[in-house]
């Protein structure tokens, strides 16, 4: 298996396969592509690598394999902070500080970046790369290596992540969605420009959308404000979790009617219907009420609150 979960990218995957078998591996990769390309699923793979006891790398069945694909091993670190746009300068640190404490198993110590470094931060990591312990590993992870220090690209094995041929894609996308709606498959394959992980995450919103949004679509295609309102009526009741999710997939819906009016292969027929019935300028409002409506459901305002209003906002 090993390298192989990884679809596509051959020429990447031999490169990696030679220098680990030669003991060359880089103490600093830059994995870059495009969101969906697989970056998350090589850094993981490429960390199970460098801790395998096997001699086929990663062979995916030792003990150190197995810790690090289940996000379990101890020398495997993700430095990243979900509440912030760019890496904390001062988790950077300590991460700097931290890669001089031997590894407590594994035969590297490895910090995986998956978040993108603002400048205060590539220069903190550079310090960690101008003399870094043998047994230290470091990933970064990015959509655009232009963003990062020419100084630091220049430390790196770049590892350039590329989209799947349509065949490959459709192969994916079939056995991972083999009850999937043909019109939703084609569509999902010309529209992620040949990547798995934005593909599937197409799909997957289709497939698990709310039962309510084919009703706001039918109130939206008639137009039916009255419906719009009977249907909005006991939802007034709902928790703001449940409520948010599903004016997700109200705005998902108006999107794909503003992809339908562009001359793009949507992923739901239900779309069209609304497209057909409403202009433009009128997609583009509800698109940016839906959004509001959304926030609010984020904040501290009432689920009744957030629905009343959204029923007058989207009135005919």
């Amino acid at each position: 298996m090993g390298f192989e979960s990884l679809l596509g990218n051959d020429q990447v995957k031999e490169n990696l396969r030679n220098t680990l078998s030669q003991d060359r591996a880089s103490h600093f990769y830059l994995i870059s592509g495009a969101p969906g390309s697989g970056r998350h699923t090589l850094a993981r793979l490429l960390c199970a690598a460098l801790q395998c006891q096997g001699e086929d790398k990663p062979c995916m069945a030792c003990q150190q394999c197995r810790k690090v694909l289940s996000g379990t091993h101890p020398d495997v670190i993700t430095v990243e902070d979900s509440q912030h746009v760019t890496v904390p300068i001062k988790l950077v640190r300590q991460a700097q500080a931290d890669a001089y404490v031997k590894p407590n198993e594994g035969k590297r110590k490895i910090y995986v970046f998956p978040q993108e470094l603002g400048l205060p931060g590539q220069n903190a990591l550079l310090k960690i790369l101008e003399e870094p312990p043998a047994y230290g590993g470091f990933l970064l992870l990015t959509d655009n290596p232009e963003k990062l220090l020419p100084t630091l690209r220049s430390r790196c094995v770049h590892l350039r992540l590329q989209a799947l041929k349509p065949l490959q894609l459709r192969q994916a996308l079939t056995s991972a969605f083999p009850k999937a709606d043909p019109q939703a498959m084609e569509a999902a394959i010309s529209r992620s420009g040949g990547y798995l992980g934005q593909a599937q995450a197409m799909l997957r919103a289709k497939s698990q959308r709310c039962p309510e949004t084919e009703a706001f679509a039918a109130a939206l295609a008639a137009p039916n404000p009255m419906a719009l309102l009977a249907l909005l009526a006991p939802m007034e009741k709902w928790k703001r979790e449940r409520l948010s999710d599903c004016l997700q997939d109200f705005l998902r819906l108006i999107q794909e009617a503003m992809v339908f009016r562009a001359g793009l292969p949507v992923l739901d027929p239900i779309a069209q219907t609304v497209a057909a019935a409403r202009n433009p300028g009128e997609l583009m409002a509800m698109a940016q009420t839906l959004k509001k409506a959304i926030a609010y459901t984020q904040g501290n305002v009432s689920p009744a609150a957030v629905c009343g209003w959204l029923g007058w906002a989207l009135r005919s």
